[in-house]
């Protein structure tokens, strides 16, 4: 947005945004919407995806034989600079650095291999999760990872790269709290996620594959800058806020602190690299 009017831009130096009328802008302080050309009719993620992960949460690199899903609505959508919104009563918002695939073209029923075909691109994108809503929804997450800004993507959507080929990091008011060299941790690539996804549903034209998470994911405070960077994809940030409550006061599921609750999003310590937790508990804001 520039000037409270929307842009298409291009990315000319670190410094530099070229939009699409011709003009230069310094993209540093500007609020970017999605980069989406076509507004996603789904977004789908998979639970559990890196080794690390999988070690840390189940203590085991491949926790399933296979990938398992969940859902995020379209109004999850946010952007690069975009506020997260944490409600008055939530505990425990967690983040998740990742990389989305964007879906190109229809896509239903096709090989792994083909699957490079029908993707437009990729983005670093944070799969925000309220986890003091684990112990309802029937295990659906809806709530969890489906409220309002819950899902920022970009700064920008690029083609022509393999991340797996590119490293993954997290950082908390600028500390390193999440790293992986993509390639070496994903136990199913994009190519297999999306082939696997379009062997029973239809991916349409802007629709969104978000690809998982390594290690040490934890919750975040009022005030924070998260970011999540992608080697070569770019460098998504967003400042988490605090949001009141519902007006709604004593209606439906309440935030909980249980077991299970705390059993996510506070992880397990001492299956995480020691730098990784330093650098968390360094960055928290008093």
């Amino acid at each position: 947005m520039v000037e409270g009017s929307p842009y298409w831009g291009v990315m000319i130096d670190p410094r530099t945004l070229r939009l699409d009328d011709g003009r230069e802008v310094d993209p540093t302080d500007l609020i970017h919407l999605p980069p989406l050309a076509i507004a996603p009719s789904k977004i789908i993620a998979v639970h559990l995806s890196y080794a690390s992960r999988g070690i840390e949460s189940r203590d085991n690199p491949k926790p399933t034989e296979t990938p398992t899903y969940f859902t995020k609505p379209s109004t999850s959508l946010n952007g690069h600079n975009g506020e997260l919104v944490k409600p008055e009563g939530v505990q425990y918002l967690n983040y998740e650095g990742e990389f989305a695939v964007i879906i190109g073209k229809v896509t239903r029923n096709i090989l792994p291999e083909e699957a490079w075909d029908h993707i437009a691109g990729f983005a670093p994108v944070l799969d925000m999760g309220a986890q003091d809503f684990r112990d309802t929804d029937q295990g659906s997450m809806l709530r969890v990872k489906g409220m309002d800004g819950f899902c920022p993507i970009g700064p920008g959507v690029v083609s022509g790269v393999d991340p797996r080929q590119e490293v993954l990091r997290t950082y908390r008011n600028g500390l390193l709290v999440q790293e992986a060299r993509i390639g070496e941790e994903m136990v199913w690539g994009p190519d297999y996620m999306v082939a696997d996804i379009a062997r029973y549903i239809t991916l349409l034209p802007g629709d969104i594959v978000c690809t998982g998470t390594p290690a040490h994911s934890r919750s975040i405070d009022p005030g924070d800058v998260i970011e999540v960077e992608i080697t070569n994809l770019g460098r998504l940030k967003n400042t988490v806020v605090r949001g009141p409550a519902p007006r709604a006061d004593g209606v439906g599921h309440p935030p909980m602190d249980t077991p299970e609750v705390r059993r996510v999003a506070l992880g397990f310590d001492q299956r995480v690299r020691p730098d990784l937790l330093a650098n968390y508990r360094a960055a928290a804001k008093c």
